[in-house]
C-alpha cells in the first residue's frame, strides 16, 4: 500500500511538468544588407561584374543562427528554404599583420581577411527553430540555381568528377532525385558561363524545362508524388552562428 502511495504521488508530481507548453520560437529573416562581394572571393560563385552581395541574419529568438542570401520559398505552412552564405577566411600563412602594432604580441599570427560565398540551401522549421543544411544531389554552389516548386528543387548539377551537367530534380528528404538526366559535358574551365538558367516549372502536367548554355531548352514530365518532408515536434537547440566584424 505504501509503495502504491508513492508511485501515486510521484505521478501527480510529474504530471504539471509533462502537460507544460512548449516554449513558442520565434523565427525571422532580418533586412538585407549589402557586404563585399566578388570573384576574388569566390571564385565559382560570383559573376564577373559582381560587387556585392545582398545577405540577411536568419535570427531564432533573436539570435543569429546563420546568413543568407537570396528569396527564401515555403515549403509546407511552417518550413521554409534559403540559401546560406558563408563567411570564409580567406588569410594566408604568410599574411602577416602590418602598422604599429607588428612588434607588439601576437604579431605572428596572419592578418584576419574574411570573405563571403554562397553556399548550400536551409531547411528552416519555424515551430522548432530548427535549421538544417539540405544535402542536394550533384548539386553546386558556383554553377547550380535552384528553382522551387513544392517541395520540389530543380537544378543543372555537376557530377563527382566534374565532367558532366546534368538535369536534377530533388525531393527535400528524398533519398534520391526524381530526376537525374545528362544535358552536356561541363567545362571546369568555364564554369561562371556554363551554368544553366534557371528551370521553369509546369504544374499540369507536372514539368520542368531546363536552359542548358548553347542548347535549346528541354523539358521532361515528372509523375506527381506526395511529400516526404517529416517535420519533426522536437524542440532542440542550435548553436548560434558568429556574427561579422
Amino acid at each position: 500500500m505504501r509503495i502504491s502511495k508513492l508511485l501515486l504521488a510521484s505521478t501527480l508530481i510529474a504530471l504539471p511538468a509533462a502537460a507544460a507548453p512548449r516554449k513558442p520560437h520565434t523565427v525571422v529573416l532580418a533586412a538585407a544588407r549589402k557586404v563585399p562581394y566578388d570573384k576574388v572571393g569566390d571564385p565559382a560563385g560570383a559573376a564577373i561584374d559582381e560587387t556585392s552581395l545582398r545577405i540577411r541574419a536568419l535570427l531564432v529568438d533573436g539570435v543569429i543562427k546563420e546568413w543568407t542570401t537570396g528569396d527564401a520559398h515555403d515549403v509546407t505552412d511552417r518550413s521554409f528554404v534559403v540559401r546560406r552564405v558563408l563567411r570564409i577566411n580567406d588569410a594566408l600563412p604568410s599574411d602577416l599583420p602590418t602598422g604599429p602594432q607588428t612588434a607588439q604580441a601576437g604579431a605572428g599570427k596572419p592578418q584576419s581577411h574574411w570573405v563571403w560565398q554562397r553556399g548550400p540551401w536551409l531547411l528552416v522549421d519555424r515551430v522548432t527553430g530548427h535549421v538544417v543544411a539540405l544535402k542536394l544531389p550533384d548539386y553546386d554552389p558556383g554553377v547550380s540555381q535552384v528553382s522551387w516548386f513544392r517541395d520540389y528543387a530543380a537544378y543543372c548539377g555537376v557530377t563527382a568528377s566534374g565532367k558532366s551537367l546534368f538535369a536534377v530534380v530533388a525531393q527535400v528528404a528524398a533519398r534520391k532525385p526524381v530526376l537525374a538526366k545528362k544535358l552536356q559535358p561541363f567545362d571546369a574551365a568555364a564554369r561562371s558561363d556554363s551554368g544553366c538558367a534557371a528551370a521553369e516549372w509546369q504544374r499540369e502536367p507536372l514539368r520542368i524545362t531546363f536552359h542548358p548554355p548553347g542548347k535549346d531548352a528541354v523539358s521532361f514530365d515528372l509523375t506527381p508524388g506526395s511529400a516526404v518532408l517529416v517535420e519533426d515536434s522536437a524542440d532542440e537547440e542550435d548553436a548560434p552562428a558568429a556574427k561579422p566584424n
